[in-house]
């Protein structure tokens, strides 16, 4: 018999004095350590959300689309049309990443495909969502190169197109990375595969991988902040075979098809021990486990070792009696390990053996999320940083005077490692592995992908400006849903639903769940305008270190849109020379938060910036109308950067030269700054051109559409960009400065 643990135990697993005492009230007796072990995972933060359901429950999680409710399911699922639904999420894998780059970027790769294709889901598309330091410092170059092998390599080996992303640096992640792994996939509504267990004598199978000591204790480290002795955890993260997943893919798959899986569940986050507890508490059944069944790389594994190890590339599978034959050799056939370990019960206890040994007997439900796991109303208040920022004055900044002082500017953001190609990143991923993804060769302010044997196209993008969360939590998060509805507008695509990876600090800073708490409602007002739901997603606490303090917060939100057909299909290249450029949306004498006043004016304290959760619906339905039209060349969204960054951003697409010429004294713009006209990042707006055919027509509909437009300038027949009639760059010294950053920090 193991021994009895105490309250010091429990503290060393992470769990608090007054959770221990609540484990020993349910278990009605004192835990051995296989048992506290097991409750020290699932109510670790990562698993239990227990910081964080309270708010997470605010959230619109509802629409006729939705086919599984928020969190039930191992990822969302969004119906279609004609049979067909799309599941899709984003989780995190921040702290692997941080000590090992490489296998913590693939496995957070694998670990969402997986979440996918349990669904009974083709994974069709990923993306990614990263956040590192100062690119100036060796050790953010290093863990740069690391995620990004560690992505490639997964992916383009597990067959799964990488269709896009985006990557922002700032000192407040230089030791504490995000790495948020997106993924997409298609099924058929009759095929659909559930993490449930029930049925007393149903078979519980093991398949996939054999079971080894990495990642054990996995999900309590994802729960702690990192500190110096985190290197010593590094058998906390997990190691990844992309082809051992390619076969569990299409085993799984095929064992789906047959009809005969009752319940399965990638095993992620606390292995086992997880799927076990949750496929048996939603099934409100039980089952009995002998751990001497599971297939081991390492001899004398302990039990708590087998129970708590995040091995990749396993499932848990329960199967209908009497078809385990038919099971077994779907899995034989692709050359993996099919094992039973236990049958479903009806005792609603999971109880686990070892060389004939009862090593754990827990209550299902109390393990998990909903059940009995502790829920927690964490105190905050509003950091002193917050009133700071709304005592900006745009006029304590001197306006540029000088038309080479202008030139600098657009010189150092074009070169902004935020802002700059992310080239040298992109074309380490396959983008057309494995499907007839078609948004590879047209770039578009979202990624648009078809599903095959028929005229649908998914569009889906990841968004988050950390800096507009951090200045304003609720503002900033509503921008971030806001700015991936516009990109998939601005595709041409309809806004359907939402995942969201929501990375913070430490929730017992009450600062840090202030912000939090902000971002929350500003994600569940601005979702509920944009009818855009939230599917589930991930929680990820804990992402700051004892030196550097939290990271900015950061909730990325991942957009899945629908298109049907690519006629309404618009691209942000500019596509002719005489084309004409136009501003839609309104100009607003606003700098703040914008990447020309934090990085090249150096202030770092101002708001979010402007923007008006109504002004950007209406916005956006008339910027959908204009596309419906078919009146717009191209379009592309104003953000990082502003106005001049997008229409070198188009102009560098299509490879073309520009010629903007403005009247500042005009009504719309008379008393605006011009560098707010220039580089500011007010929201609810777009740089389109309209083909000169399409001018009166374009006018004609936006006038009566009562959307603001102005005439900018025009696509330019030189190579040259011109401003007021002045020469800013060349197309071609605007090429080197937007493609050269990487490579220059990088030395490739």
């Amino acid at each position: 018999m193991e021994a009895l643990t105490t309250v010091e135990t429990a503290q060393k697993l992470g769990l608090t004095p007054e959770e221990f005492t609540r484990i020993n009230e349910i278990l009605g007796r004192v835990p051995n350590f296989t048992e506290l072990s097991i409750f020290s995972v699932m109510w670790s933060e990562h698993c239990s959300y227990k910081n964080s359901i309270v708010w997470l429950k605010t959230l619109p999680k509802s629409s006729p689309r939705l086919l599984v409710e928020a969190g039930q399911e191992n990822a969302g699922l969004v119906d279609i049309g004609d049979g067909l639904a799309c599941s899709f999420k984003i989780e995190s894998h921040n702290h692997p990443s941080a000590l090992e780059p490489y296998q913590g970027a693939a496995t957070g790769v694998g670990g969402i495909n997986r979440d996918i294709f349990t669904m009974g889901a083709r994974p069709i598309a990923g993306l990614n969502s990263l956040r590192f330091g100062n690119l100036q410092s060796p050790k953010t170059q290093w863990l740069l190169r690391g995620v990004v092998k560690g992505i490639g390599d997964y992916g383009n080996a597990f067959g799964i197109p990488t269709v896009g992303g985006e990557v922002y640096f700032d000192d407040c992640y230089n030791v504490n990375p995000l790495v948020n792994a997106f993924s997409a996939g298609i099924v058929e509504t009759d095929k659909i595969a559930s993490a449930i267990a029930y049925g007393v004598g149903n078979p519980v199978y093991i398949v996939g991988s054999a079971t080894g000591k990495d990642g054990i204790h996995g999900a309590t480290f994802a729960s702690e902040d990192i500190t110096a002795a985190s290197a010593e955890k590094l058998p906390a993260v997990q190691v990844g075979d992309p082809f051992q997943e390619k076969l569990l893919l299409e085993a799984t798959l095929e064992a789906i098809a047959t009809g005969h899986i009752v319940g399965i569940q990638d095993m992620g986050a606390a292995g086992i021990t997880c799927s076990t507890s949750e496929m048996s508490a939603k099934g409100e059944h039980g089952m009995v486990i002998d751990l001497d069944q599971v297939p081991c790389r390492q001899e004398n594994m302990q039990p708590f070792e087998i129970l708590l190890s995040e091995s990749q590339e396993r499932m848990l599978i329960v199967i209908k009696k009497g078809k385990e034959g038919e099971i077994e050799r779907i899995f034989e056939k692709w050359d993996l390990n099919c094992a039973k370990i236990g049958e479903v019960t009806d005792t609603q206890r999971l109880h686990f053996y070892a060389k004939g040994e009862l090593v754990a007997d827990v209550p299902a439900h109390d393990l998990v999320l909903g059940g009995g796991a502790p829920v927690y109303h964490r105190e905050y208040e509003e950091p002193p940083y917050y009133a700071q920022n709304q005592q900006f004055d745009p006029n304590t900044v001197e306006e540029p005077q000088e038309f080479a002082e202008y030139i600098d500017i657009f010189r150092f953001l074009l070169s902004h490692p935020n802002i700059a190609s992310k080239r040298w990143i992109s074309e380490q991923y396959d983008s057309m592995v494995g499907t007839a993804n078609c948004s590879t060769n047209a770039p578009s302010d979202a990624s648009v992908v078809h599903v095959k044997g028929t005229n649908k196209n998914i569009v889906i993008t990841v968004d988050c400006n950390a800096r507009y969360v951090h200045a304003d939590p609720e503002k900033g998060c509503a921008i971030a849903v806001a700015e991936a509805a516009r990109n998939i507008v601005c595709t041409g695509g309809q806004p359907i639903a939402i995942t969201n990876c929501l990375n913070f600090g430490n929730p017992y800073n009450k600062h840090v769940y202030w912000q939090f708490v902000g971002a929350i409602k500003g994600m569940g007002a601005a979702c509920r305008k944009f009818n855009t739901p939230v599917t589930g997603g991930n929680v990820s606490f804990y992402n700051q270190s004892s030196d550097e303090g939290p990271v900015f917060p950061t909730p990325t939100i991942g957009m899945l849109g629908l298109m049907e057909g690519l006629e309404k299909r618009v691209t942000l290249d500019f596509k002719k020379a005489g084309d004409l450029i136009y501003l839609v949306g309104v100009p607003k004498n606003d700098l703040a938060s914008s990447e020309y006043l934090y990085s090249y004016c150096g202030v770092k304290n101002s708001p979010a910036p402007a923007f008006d959760l109504d002004e950007e619906y209406a916005f956006q339905q008339n910027l959908a109308a204009l596309i419906g039209e078919k009146l717009l060349a191209s379009a592309h969204d104003i953000s990082d950067g502003g106005l001049l960054i997008a229409v070198a951003e188009s102009a560098l697409a299509g490879r073309k030269g520009f010629d903007l010429k403005v009247d500042l004294k005009s009504s719309p713009l008379r008393g605006l700054r011009f560098d707010a006209f220039l580089f500011g990042e007010n929201q609810s707006r777009a740089i389109v051109s309209v083909n000169t055919a399409q001018k009166a027509a374009f006018e004609a509909k936006a006038t009566a559409l009562g959307i603001a437009f102005l005439a900018v300038g025009e696509v330019g027949e030189q190579k040259e960009w011109r401003l007021q009639n002045q020469l800013l760059l060349t197309l071609e010294e605007g090429e080197a400065l937007y493609e050269g950053t990487l490579p220059k920090y990088l030395n490739v």
